[in-house]
């Protein structure tokens, strides 16, 4: 069998507990980015899918919500396990609608296996509090409770990923869901949701759609049997999306772009921050919201980082992500390179020097190459704009307070980088530049056990950690005398 020909069968929603069709019978196509070509289709919601999904929502709402914390762990260690039992397959459709190396994507489907876990045990910790009362007799009781059906809308650079955190969140808090899934990769989300499904989670509690994103979220938002709303995708989208939420009162999570600054002082291991950077700049072809794009390097280990980082990205192998020898594979989608290629110009043609790649193949299939630029300036585009692509940004700096004041530059305050021996330095990063997240010496965010958001313009609200079900809980005051 030929990596092109693998079994991809069309996906359908999943309302109230079934499999369907949309009622209507629209079908978009999907996308093997690889080859360009057409490998299935998946189902389009009509507004009578939408007004079924949001009935079948209230009404699961209402069993899930009295079923007890230690059932719903237990029905979500069990879509665990099946997630995990179902890795290979799942991995293999992830990689051909989406692209990325077959290792990734089945890390990634592991990873979100972990991830049920924690939120699955979190949410039997949900607790209240007793709150000692000023007059004889009275009880004073702090409960929380599930705000009730949620909206979700995710996007397709992470399809189980970006997924199982709210769906996970809102589970383990006995929230209902709906999730507006990514067109361009249908199969693997479906196939996370279908564990859900075959663990036992009742109809009802959980409905996947998928259509035009912009019609589907104005007509969840405003809906009054939504409650909750949780987004990841660009900043001006997530920006529309909770002027939405906030004009109807519901509460919103929102976790959007970034252009994350990785700073290597002259003190720092130069061969392990090249190495680790390399490796987090171009996984999933840099398609990451947290991926390290502006490089500010002091000026001593300037040219020795440059030298490293272009060997190591030299050695980056691109191509179909179903060849195990690949350790890149294409862009997700053809709108990405004329995307890639608009900032690569802009730079070029303010003195930017194109130090590797800086193109996209002619073949069939969104491939790019890894492409690092030196000579950059804040004016241009690249350094301002969020790539989302293989594209990496090097910069020279003198001291402290001139890398500060670049990685503090742009509005977003997603996830930063740096790399020092100096416990000061490390300090200072810690108390003054302004991320969401900043790891040093390592890479360590994303971890099920550890909050994941911005601030700033790239959002607000966490998906991971104790904090990702806060989002997803009410407080109620119960006082009672007698």
């Amino acid at each position: 069998m030929s990596l092109e020909t693998q079994s991809y069968s069309d996906v359908r929603l999943y309302i109230d507990g079934e499999w369907r069709e949309g009622q209507d019978g629209r079908q978009i196509d999907v996308i093997n980015p690889a080859t360009g070509e057409v490998i299935g289709r998946v189902a389009h919601a009509a507004t009578s899918d939408l007004d079924a999904a949001l009935a079948a929502a209230e009404r699961g709402f209402q069993t899930w919500r009295a079923t007890s914390a230690f059932e719903r762990y237990k029905i979500m260690r069990k879509a665990a396990e099946l997630l995990r039992e179902r890795a290979d397959g799942i991995a293999r459709l992830m990689t051909q609608e989406q692209g990325k190396p077959l290792a990734e994507a089945r890390g990634e489907t592991l990873a979100a296996a972990d991830t049920i876990d924690w939120l699955a045990e979190e949410g039997r910790r949900t607790y209240g509090r007793i709150v000692p009362a000023r007059a004889a007799g009275v009880e004073q009781r702090i409960v929380r409770q599930p705000v009730g059906p949620v909206a979700a809308f995710t996007p397709w650079n992470f399809p189980i990923n970006q997924v199982v955190r709210k769906l996970s969140s809102a589970l383990a808090t006995g929230c209902s869901i709906i999730v507006k899934a990514p067109e361009e990769t249908p199969a693997s989300p479906a196939e996370l949701i279908r564990a859900f499904a075959d663990a036992g989670v009742p109809a009802g509690v959980i409905g996947l759609v998928y259509g035009v994103p912009s019609e589907i979220s104005s007509y969840l938002i405003p809906h009054p049997t939504i409650r909750k709303v949780t987004f990841t995708g660009s900043t001006p989208v997530g920006k529309q999306l909770a002027a939405m939420a906030g004009e109807h009162m519901k509460l919103a999570t929102m976790e959007l772009g970034g252009h994350a600054p990785a700073l290597v002082f002259d003190d720092a291991d130069v061969e392990q921050a090249a190495r680790l950077l390399v490796g987090s700049k171009f996984r999933n072809a840099g398609q990451v919201c947290v991926s390290p794009t502006r490089f500010l390097i002091q000026r001593g280990v300037f040219e020795t980082f440059l030298e490293r980082f272009v060997a190591l990205a030299r050695e980056i192998k691109v191509g179909n992500g179903l060849d195990p020898d690949v350790t890149m594979g294409p862009l997700a989608n053809e709108r990405r390179r004329p995307a890639l290629e608009a900032l690569i110009d802009d730079a070029r043609s303010q003195g930017a020097t194109v130090q590797l790649g800086g193109k996209g193949s002619d073949g069939p299939g969104y491939f790019f190459e890894p492409t690092v630029l030196t000579g950059l300036t804040p004016q241009m585009r690249a350094m301002n704009e969020e790539p989302f692509g293989p594209l990496a940004l090097l910069v020279p700096f003198d001291d402290l307070e001139e890398a500060l004041a670049e990685a503090n530059r742009l509005p977003f305050g997603l996830a930063a980088y740096a790399f020092t021996a100096s416990s000061k330095t490390a300090q200072a990063l810690s108390d003054r530049l302004e991320a969401g997240m900043l790891t040093i010496n390592h890479l360590g965010i994303a971890l099920p056990e550890l909050p994941f958001g911005g601030i700033k313009d790239s959002g607000y609200g966490s998906e991971g950690g104790s904090e990702a079900l806060e989002a997803y809980l009410t407080t109620k005051l119960v006082t009672h005398m007698g």
